[in-house]
C-alpha cells in the first residue's frame, strides 16, 4: 500500500475510512493531487514518484497548530523517497 499525506483546511470535510478519489495536477517539474472535490492537497511530487491510482482510502486525520493532515492509503506498492 502506498500512502500519500494531503493538508486539508477544515475540520469535517473528511472522515476516516472515506473512500475518496484524486486529481492529478501538473506543475513544470512536479505533480500535485487534491482530493476531489477540492478538500486536500498534496505536496509537491516528484515525476518520478507519480500516483498510478486515482482512488483510495483514509486511513487517519491528524490535527496539530498547523492544520490538518490526512493520509490516504493507495492499492499500488510503497515508493522511495530517496
Amino acid at each position: 500500500m502506498r500512502r500519500m499525506e494531503f493538508k486539508m483546511e477544515r475540520r469535517g470535510l473528511l472522515a476516516e475510512g472515506q473512500k475518496v478519489t484524486v486529481t492529478e495536477g501538473l506543475l513544470p517539474s512536479n505533480y500535485y493531487y487534491t482530493i476531489d472535490p477540492s478538500y486536500a492537497m498534496s505536496a509537491n511530487i516528484p515525476f518520478r514518484n507519480r500516483l498510478k491510482c486515482r482512488s483510495g482510502v483514509v486511513e487517519k486525520i491528524v490535527e496539530n497548530d498547523r492544520g490538518f493532515y490526512v493520509t490516504v492509503c493507495f492499492d499500488e506498492p510503497e515508493v522511495d523517497a530517496s
